[in-house]
């Protein structure tokens, strides 16, 4: 079959309206397309959010340019955004709707995806959880600003976070957002299992769609505690019922393990296809076999289910039991020891392998060593001890990054490198991709460093203006502000990224027999 026509059009049906072609499409190629698209604005509107509110840490009451004077509330709601956009709307549109869209049907020989309605529709909740955020920054008190974990009572009375629309419109924004990835996750399950080509046997399936799929089973697994949390914490917003307050019988503490016990399991909802994203890239690149398929493949089953039995780590210094924090500290060092043994495998993978250095493997190579960086800084923060002096500080925000940044943008990145010539049938510019490469990696390790040594001085997160802190504002100003000039120089540096992607799509060299599927 041509893979260039719709199915409309094999089937002998009418010419496709302009509507039924882009604005609803039911095609998989499309709707990852769509789902690219809107996660890659939503990628660059985080970090614009970043660079504003580090603007005002670098140089606290000076306008920001492009921006203007951020007062503290502004200061909030932008933090809170850049944390919500970046894990929310960028990291699992990209890295599992698109990439799992356009890659699932034609990597087992489907001819789309098995619910292609449902598919449409799941992308369509998911542009109105968009827009639903978006707006939230228009509304009387602004957009919400009491962190992206929204614990209460900071996010449940508006008199705390001042932002009474703001912090309803989060709420069902990220609700919205949940129903959608539930429906694209049923998809994405079913079409694998069921839809395969004649032949091709569990063990014969690309790693690629086992962690999209895993990670899909995953999500799917833990958003219902936190779904109900998110209703719970709606009608306390709007009709006061209490649930998380304590002068009502509620728990503020509830919220935490509601909001955990689904936030743990979503770092490797999106970290299994970064793995899975730079396993394929690594394999070809090495030109060698993956190590240890089956070893990776139950290796990522091990990684989910021990990922449910972690999340009290994020709540050490809420109240917990120590006798509970002993339990935790042991399951988050354990956790530690299947994802470090995916790392050696893609390591022992690239041993002795004819080994090139393209854009794509690049990102891949990055990868595995920022991740790295990420998960031995993450030992410190999961020993209880230790961390009753790190929560809350720098320190903690620099290892998430090690860990984020490598799964959401490098890992990404060397995805849409990769795959761009099967999606347009031209390939992007090396000399180009390569200046992106270096003006994004290099400048990532420059903000970042520095907070690991701010945290560990005493810096805590989320704070407007450090000239309170006398004991660390004076003579650690020069770390702030050169984290800060790292941002932007590594936000100036998507510029020549922007310029390829789209320029390639009508300038760059044919991807030759490779044809092109045509996201558009």
């Amino acid at each position: 079959m041509d893979h260039n026509h719709d199915n409309h059009s094999d089937h002998g049906h009418h010419e496709m309206t302009f509507s039924e072609k882009y604005l609803f499409p039911v095609d998989h190629k499309r709707i990852a397309a769509q789902y690219l698209t809107t996660g890659m604005f939503m990628g660059l509107l985080g970090g614009f959010f970043a660079y504003i509110f580090r603007s005002q840490q670098a140089h606290p009451g000076s306008e920001v340019l492009g921006y203007g004077l951020v007062n503290a509330n502004q200061y909030n709601a932008l933090a809170t955004s850049h944390g919500t956009l970046m894990i929310f709307w960028f990291a699992m549109p990209v890295l599992i709707a698109a990439f799992g869209n356009f890659l699932i049907p034609l990597m087992i020989g489907a001819d789309d995806m098995v619910f292609p309605r449902i598919n449409r529709l799941s992308y369509q909740i998911f542009l109105l959880s968009t827009i639903v955020l978006i707006a939230s920054f228009f509304v009387p008190g602004g957009a919400f600003g009491g962190a992206w974990t929204a614990y209460p009572p900071l996010s449940s009375t508006a008199q705390y976070s001042m932002t009474p629309w703001g912090s309803t419109m989060w709420i069902t924004a990220v609700g919205l957002e949940f129903v959608a990835f539930l429906l694209g996750g049923i998809n994405f399950i079913v079409t694998l299992m069921n839809a395969r080509a004649p032949g091709m046997k569990m063990y014969d399936i690309p790693i690629v769609l086992w962690t999209i799929v895993i990670a899909s089973i995953l999500f799917m697994a833990s958003v219902g505690p936190l779904l109900a949390g998110a209703i719970m914490l709606i009608f306390d917003q709007t009709m006061h019922i209490g649930f998380y307050d304590p002068q009502k019988g509620g728990d503020p503490i509830l919220w935490q393990h509601l909001f955990w016990f689904f936030g743990h399991p979503e770092v490797y909802v999106v970290l299994l296809p970064a793995m899975g994203i730079v396993a394929e890239i690594i394999t070809v690149f090495s030109r060698k076999k993956l190590f240890g398929y089956r070893t990776v493949l139950f290796t990522m089953f091990g990684t989910g289910l021990l990922s449910f039995v972690v999340w009290a780590h994020h709540q050490f210094l809420a109240g917990v039991d120590p006798r509970m924090s002993n339990l935790f500290t042991v399951t988050t060092i354990l956790i530690s020891i299947p994802v470090t043994e995916m790392c050696f495998v893609y390591i022992a993978t690239l041993y002795k392998g004819s080994i090139e250095l393209t854009t794509a493997m690049l990102f891949a190579l990055s990868f595995l060593a920022a991740f790295l960086m990420g998960g031995v800084t993450g030992i410190f923060l999961g020993a209880s001890g230790a961390d009753t002096y790190l929560h809350d500080t720098y320190f903690v925000i620099a290892h998430f990054h090690y860990t984020f940044v490598p799964i959401a943008i490098l890992a990404g990145l060397a995805g849409l490198y990769f795959w761009y010539p099967k999606m347009y049938g031209r390939m992007m510019n090396e000399t180009l991709g390569k200046i992106h490469f270096w003006g994004t990696f290099i400048p990532f390790n420059c903000i970042f460093i520095p907070l690991f040594y701010l945290g560990a001085a005493g810096d805590q997160r989320r704070v407007y203006n450090y000239g309170a802190f006398p004991h660390t504002a004076a003579n650690l100003q020069y770390l702030r502000q050169f984290a800060t000039a790292s941002v932007i120089v590594m936000l100036l540096f998507q510029i020549p990224f922007l310029y390829n992607y789209f320029t390639s799509m009508f300038k760059g060299k044919i991807a030759g027999k490779n044809s092109s599927f045509g996201l558009w």
